[in-house]
């Protein structure tokens, strides 16, 4: 940890220093054997796009460098997995996809490569097609895969399902009860450094939570996905996106509808119709007219609840901006502590008051990427070598997250204003 500089005009104390478990992201493994990865989706947030910095396979290669040996991408928009290949042919990264294979569905792949199976398993497909044990549809991916594959290391992806609840539980208990697989979900906050400050600032003074707040404004100019828009497919902001600041910031989730003080949610408008201040000008690259009007997303969403200890919880998630880049920050209050992270996707700035002094530290992550920190953790995890933390998201976890945001959606349902007989 450096000091750059001391504004005394501003009282504000300057910072930057890098993890506070490693000093810069670990370079890419050069030596050791091939470790063979198969992609499930060939959507963004395996291969990226312009929304956001989200993107398994970048990190992979910094990770692994020549090691990497994709073996296939699995999707049934076959033409956009050939797309992923034609671009990474491209790219410095192109040996590692030389070999890879494009394979229909979850079966197909599984059949194929029986003989020659993957070390690591990426599930960045839709929400929708996992997360549950019925086979009926073949969504019972998570069971494919480790049936097929019981030695890989599974990756997956959150929201962890689009299905009911209670079948992510079942899906919970196969996982666990698979002992030879490690699994691991995204939720990258987790392993953010500036997160992890704040953690160790809360344990080193022996620190009691007494509020967390977390704000989550995306820029919604960008979200091409029309089912993104629809409830019934995605689920809402609040299950698909604000999971991952939920999950940052709880300290114990048992939590129910009981302890949820009315969340409440700002509704669309279009024509007269839902409530005015909805209205958005810049949905421009999807036609929302072909959602059904009870399944459109709120614009915002607020929720309050106690945490078992007693300490309060705020969150709010908002679909108002324009352009490319998101509003995040996180807070938390203790006795004499006010510790608040801005922009923990991009250019994580941790903010700390502490007690007998008005001014704010300001610590600055510059050399941070908490998708490479998860992503090497799992590595290193799945290789059998010594990581620097442990897998900070199990899927039992996830499935206490997943619960919860339902409960808020359900519960800001409830307070929306009942349209004009006139409109109806």
């Amino acid at each position: 940890m450096t000091v750059n500089t001391l504004e005394s005009s501003t009282c504000v104390l300057a910072l930057t220093e890098g993890p506070p478990r490693a000093d810069t992201p670990s370079a890419p493994s050069v030596a050791g054997p091939d470790v063979k990865v198969l992609f499930i989706g060939a959507g963004n947030i395996n291969f990226g796009s312009e929304e956001g910095p989200w993107n398994h396979s970048k990190r992979l290669e910094e990770k692994l460098g020549m090691r990497l040996k994709v073996i296939g991408i699995v999707d049934p928009a076959v033409k956009r997995a050939e797309a992923v290949l034609a671009a990474k042919s491209l790219a410095l990264a192109a040996p590692a996809y030389a070999e890879a294979i494009v394979y229909p569905s979850v079966s197909t792949a599984t059949a194929a490569l029986a003989s020659s199976p993957p070390d690591l398993v990426i599930l960045g497909c839709p929400p929708a097609f996992r997360g549950t044990s019925d086979p009926s549809q073949g969504f019972n991916t998570e069971e494919q895969l480790t049936d097929a594959f019981p030695a890989a290391a599974l990756f997956v992806e959150k929201p962890i399902s689009t299905h009911p609840v209670d079948e992510t539980h079942k899906v919970a208990e196969l996982l666990e009860s698979r002992k030879a697989n490690l699994v691991s979900v995204g939720y990258m906050l987790r392993y953010s450094a500036a997160v992890q400050k704040m953690k160790q600032i809360i344990a080193e003074n022996k620190l009691e939570v007494m509020m967390t707040s977390a704000r989550y404004v995306m820029s919604y100019e960008h979200s091409l996905k029309l089912g993104w828009w629809n409830k019934s497919v995605d689920c809402g902001p609040i299950v698909e996106q604000a999971s991952e600041f939920e999950y940052v910031i709880n300290g114990t989730r048992q939590l129910t509808n009981s302890t949820l003080l009315r969340p409440v949610a700002l509704l669309w408008w279009r024509g007269g119709l839902g409530e005015h201040p909805g209205a958005l000008d810049r949905v421009l690259n999807v036609d929302e007219s072909l959602v059904p009007e009870d399944e459109r997303i709120p614009r915002f969403t607020s929720a309050t609840w106690k945490y078992e200890s007693g300490a309060i919880g705020h969150l709010e998630h908002g679909v108002a901006l324009q352009g490319v880049e998101f509003s995040t920050e996180l807070a938390v209050f203790c006795d004499g502590y006010q510790l608040k992270l801005i922009d923990p996707y991009n250019r994580p700035t941790l903010y700390v008051r502490r007690p007998g002094n008005d001014a704010d530290e300001v610590h600055h992550f510059h050399n941070d990427d908490a998708f490479l920190n998860e992503m090497e953790t799992f590595v290193d995890l799945a290789e059998g070598k010594e990581a620097k933390i442990p897998v900070l998201s199990s899927y039992a976890d996830a499935v206490k997250t997943y619960e919860m945001t339902w409960a808020i959606r359900w519960a800001s349902e409830k307070t929306r204003r009942k349209r004009p007989a006139t409109a109806a």
